[in-house]
């Protein structure tokens, strides 16, 4: 996937979230899929950046950093400053991606439409399904404006949240391929373990379940990729949230469904489960003579255990597993929601090793079911 290209990479990526098509070893090694490219030399951006800026960057900046901050298979992130002296970034679509892109799902297109009429077998995982939802995002996040505006959503939706920060899109000059926002300083999710003196853990924890709840549940609107690069820890125990360019939307049904299906887990309703698991599975022929006892089971696995010692990320993952083994397969917004939550539950538990996600799900889920 490395060797075929961005797009590829990007297909990994997706496929990564979908524990409920592949065994854990696959979604291991797709996990591993780094979005990473060498940097392309300042001067090969330029002419597109004096294109999308209507001048030279000279005349918009009072500082430009010709070497990147960081350098992916769609874009490519500059330091710069201000006339007025704020600290922005600049990210640069890479010249000429587009097309490239275009080609390459033309062809993913083709050989999912191949895989449905020659391998019946695996058209129960709904490839073309997969790839028009691929296709979709991707195109969505080739859009740099697109990205400001899932940035501003989420915004608005903690205007009243000091603690959570989302970076102000400069909408004079951000558009298709050129997105300028305020600079983030902060420090990096994947430093969590090593936080300096003055931030609270368990705080910080809980500050950062809450949000992507609140964008989960209350929203149906969440950051689809709020890994460990994308997550900063500022003063006042303060979390940022950067790189809106891959969002996902949960419909209201959706997130009944979904708070039906938590909430049966946490009380050991395992009727419910599987009420909610034969729904998600589109009216694809299963034995629920043998996924009842499988789930009773599962659910029976966990009676009794104290919300505070309950891996809600855990549990998720393993009831992905029965879905796979039964050869269910989740709708495509799920599957990205449980892979954004378990990502969510292991911050939480590196920053805290008491956390609770369950007990910190348990009142948006009541919210949910009421409502």
């Amino acid at each position: 996937l490395e060797e075929l290209g961005p797009t590829f990479v990007k297909l990994g990526q997706i496929l990564a979230t979908r524990g409920d098509l592949f065994p854990p070893e696959w979604i291991a090694e797709f996990g591993k899929l780094q979005d990473a490219a060498p940097a392309l030399p300042f001067a090969e951006l330029r002419a597109q950046l004096v294109e999308d800026l209507g001048e030279a960057p000279e005349a918009v900046f009072a500082e430009l950093d010709p070497e990147p901050l960081a350098a992916a298979s769609l874009a490519q992130v500059h330091r710069a400053r201000l006339a007025d002296g704020t600290a922005v970034v600049l990210k640069v679509r890479r010249p000429g991606i587009r097309p490239v892109i275009e080609a390459d799902l033309r062809l993913l297109d083709r050989l999912a439409e191949i895989i449905e009429k020659e391998a019946p077998e695996l058209a129960r995982y709904r490839p073309r399904e997969v790839i028009r939802q691929f296709a979709h995002s991707l195109r969505r996040e080739l859009d740099f404006s697109a990205e400001g505006r899932n940035a501003e959503r989420i915004a608005r939706l903690f205007a009243d949240t000091p603690a959570i920060v989302v970076p102000r899109i400069h909408w004079q000059w951000t558009g298709e391929r050129l997105n300028v926002q305020d600079f983030i300083e902060g420090i990096p999710g994947r430093q969590a373990g090593a936080l300096p003196d003055g931030f609270d853990h368990r705080l910080l924890a809980r500050r950062g379940a809450d949000a992507v709840l609140r964008m989960m549940l209350e929203a149906g609107f969440f950051h689809a990729d709020p890994h460990q690069g994308n997550v900063f820890y500022l003063p006042d125990n303060r979390i940022a949230f950067i790189d809106f360019g891959m969002t996902g939307r949960l419909s209201e049904e959706r997130r009944y469904q979904l708070a039906v299906l938590l909430h049966g887990l946490v009380s050991h309703d395992a009727g419910k489960v599987a009420e909610v698991l034969l729904d998600w599975s589109g009216g694809a022929e299963v034995d629920s003579d043998a996924l009842q006892p499988e789930i009773d089971a599962f659910v029976d696995r966990y009676h009794g255990v104290p919300l505070k010692h309950l891996d809600l990320g855990a549990m998720l993952s393993d009831l992905v597993a029965i879905l796979r083994e039964h050869g269910l397969a989740l709708p495509p917004d799920l599957a990205l929601l449980i892979k954004a939550f378990i990502t969510l539950e292991g911050m939480g538990r590196q920053l805290d090793p008491d956390f609770d996600m369950a007990g910190e799900a348990a009142p948006f889920l009541e919210q949910v079911l009421l409502a």
